[in-house]
């Protein structure tokens, strides 16, 4: 990131970022789902991050999921006062992209939040294809972990320059393909959050697992880095 980057700059990055990625990818779901399937639903939030790395990546980092925010703190890239407010912000982006997907989504006769959803994450009966809590914790944390593990890989110091992009989106792309059926695939706390509490409910009750989970794998993540990586870590 510049240095020359204000504040305000980067926050409001973060909450127009995950905006996009809630808007694209779970849009992508409940506009689209069943044009496009779990593979058409998996490239839409990987692309949708893909972009927004290649947009706003040099002003805020593009961390949009405050489990990339904290797995940036454990690798010692963040102060954690700074990373607070990066959540705050996410959150805000994926409470109003959910909602917009809200009001597109009611211009079709016959949508029902209830019924249709907003693209929320789940597990037992609210999985897709039926995966008991123990399993969608597990896969969350791993998930989580790899999708950390990949950005603070393309992001270091010894990384080829310009293709973080595609390594973060690609890897989600790969990420979504195996966690769809499982929970809807959320690795990213603020992202389950806006659907969450407009659908409320069930998909509200469960938003537990969807922040723990991927904020352990989100610290796991970096841990592993920082154990097979010598780079040192700079928060400033």
């Amino acid at each position: 990131m510049s240095n020359d980057v204000k504040n305000y700059q980067k926050y409001a990055a973060e909450l127009i970022g995950t905006l996009v990625l809630v808007l694209f990818g779970c849009g992508s779901a409940v506009i689209a789902g069943d044009q496009i399937g779990f593979a058409g639903i998996s490239f839409a939030f990987g692309f949708s991050v893909l972009i927004m790395v290649y947009a706003i990546g040099g002003i805020s980092g593009c961390h949009i999921n405050p489990a990339v925010t904290c797995g940036m703190v454990v690798a010692g890239r963040m102060q954690i006062r700074e990373a607070i407010i990066y959540v705050i912000m996410q959150c805000i982006g994926a409470i109003l992209g959910a909602a917009i997907l809200y009001v597109i989504a009611s211009g079709k006769a016959g949508y029902d939040i209830a019924v249709n959803g907003l693209g929320q994450n789940g597990y037992g009966a609210s999985s897709p294809a039926g995966y008991a809590m123990t399993a969608a914790f597990i896969a969350e944390v791993v998930l989580t972990a790899i999708f950390i593990f990949v950005i603070l890989g393309s992001t270091g110091a010894r990384a080829a320059a310009g293709f973080a992009g595609l390594a973060i989106g690609i890897s989600l792309v790969v990420i979504h393909l195996v966690g769809i059926p499982i929970t809807g695939t959320s690795v990213n706390p603020a992202r389950s959050l806006g659907p969450a509490l407009l659908v409320g409910g069930e998909a509200l009750a469960q938003l537990w697992l969807f922040w723990v989970a991927p904020l352990i794998g989100g610290a796991l993540g970096a841990i592993l880095w920082k154990v097979t990586s010598s780079e040192t870590g700079d928060a400033s």
